[in-house]
């Protein structure tokens, strides 16, 4: 099974090899709760997303990563944030690859469809703001979330 291992800010991390832009998509219900996946290459609970496709805008990706790994249609809303921290890459074991970061995570409401599990996804659930912290999450996505949770300023530009 191919894997992916984050580092951050980690002496023993492998030099980044490429910079891919891709999407996080943070889906919240009118419960307020936040649509999850736990991920099969890491076992991570994470929101759903991934790469920008060419021939696609990055609300497009957003919306298609988020059909693709949970089943759930949703509607872009806003920008909660960027993340381009070059202190944090991603190893990714099948090719070696190692990116550094570069996501725009975006927040969205559903419109349809239901959540199933996906090549990508071995489960998917809507999880309370008050859940989180039992969750496995790697930090940088727990940073996502927080930032998400708190903030009132606008996006966050990292």
């Amino acid at each position: 099974m191919p894997g992916r291992r984050d580092y951050y800010d980690d002496p023993a991390a492998p030099r980044a090899t490429s910079m891919v832009p891709s999407v996080n998509v943070i889906v919240c219900d009118p419960d307020g709760r936040i649509l999850l996946i736990r991920r099969t290459d890491n076992g991570n609970w994470a929101v759903p997303g991934g790469a920008i496709d060419l021939g696609e805008s990055a609300p497009e990706a957003a919306v298609r990563e988020t059909r693709e790994e949970t089943g759930v249609e949703c509607e872009i809303t806003g920008l909660s944030g960027v993340y381009t921290d070059p202190r944090h890459v991603i190893h990714y074991t099948s090719n070696d690859e190692v990116r550094q970061e570069f996501s725009l995570v975006f927040t969205a409401r559903p419109v349809g469809g239901h959540t199933r599990p996906s090549p990508e996804s071995s489960e998917v659930r809507w999880v309370a703001p008050q859940d989180l912290p039992s969750l496995t999450i790697d930090r940088s996505m727990r940073l996502r979330l927080s930032h998400y949770l708190s903030s009132t300023d606008g996006p966050h530009l990292g």
